[in-house]
């Protein structure tokens, strides 16, 4: 946000005035002009500090607190469905890992209808959304969702992240494990026509879950949003146009 010019008294009222305008700044270049360094306090790691570190500096964490996003994520939904289309007016929508609650914010302002969202973490409550708090991979959820649907989807989208171990393996066979569910459940529940997007990483979806959605979907493409860290391994699957 540009700031108002400050008032500064005291000057020769029939002086000419000297322009204090300065050139706008990118969120990036505004970031790094005001970097924020954490100090390390006792008992905080050093993984803790630089996590800090980088929600203080992160110009996606500053601009979501600006307008009320519950998360940095809201960007990357933004993102994806100005270049693929995904939510329309009075869709039925499923969030798949809603906490806490930037993407469902976001399928509401795109037009959605009502969001029907679980996750394991509790999400405040937002107003046309309705909150399971409850494992996806539980057997029972995938019956508990679809008890409050009422009927068929237009888009079900996952951001669903398995908490990590540090065992690279393990942690991979969690990840596509919770892709396969998310997809698995996508393709039972959807309407024809609808859309499903889901977060994968690094080397975007498994090639069997691959050839199934390009069988049973029109489009499928791996993306990587801007507001998805340069860093992170995370990229998103879309799929358009399910055929039921």
């Amino acid at each position: 946000m540009s700031e108002k010019p400050t008032k500064m008294s005291g000057g020769k009222p029939d002086a000419a005035r000297r322009s204090r305008k300065t050139p706008k700044q990118s969120k990036e270049n505004a970031t790094r002009m005001m970097h924020h360094k954490v100090k390390t306090a006792r008992g905080r790691k050093i993984s803790s500090k630089l996590w800090l570190e980088r929600q203080l500096n992160d110009p996606y964490v500053k601009e979501a607190q600006i307008q009320g996003y519950r998360s940095r994520a809201a960007f990357k939904l933004i993102e994806l469905d100005k270049k693929y289309s995904l939510v329309k007016q009075g869709d039925l929508v499923v969030d798949l890992g809603a906490a806490p609650g930037g993407w469902v914010q976001i399928a509401l302002q795109l037009g959605a209808r009502e969001v029907i969202g679980i996750d394991l973490l509790p999400v405040d409550t937002v107003a046309g959304a309705k909150i399971l708090e409850m494992d996806f991979m539980d057997d029972k959820a995938p019956d508990a969702i679809k008890a409050l649907l009422g009927g068929a989807p237009d888009v079900v989208l996952s951001d669903l992240a398995a908490n990590t171990t540090g065992h690279k393996n393990t942690d991979h066979l969690k990840t596509v494990a919770l892709v396969e569910a998310a997809a698995e459940f996508a393709m039972d529940v959807l309407k024809p026509g609808g859309h499903f997007v889901t977060k994968v990483f690094q080397g975007g979806a498994q090639k069997d879950l691959l050839n199934r959605l390009k069988e049973n979907f029109k489009y499928v493409r791996h993306a990587k949003p801007e507001a998805s860290r340069k860093g992170s391994p995370e990229i998103y699957l879309v799929a358009k146009g399910f055929r039921r």
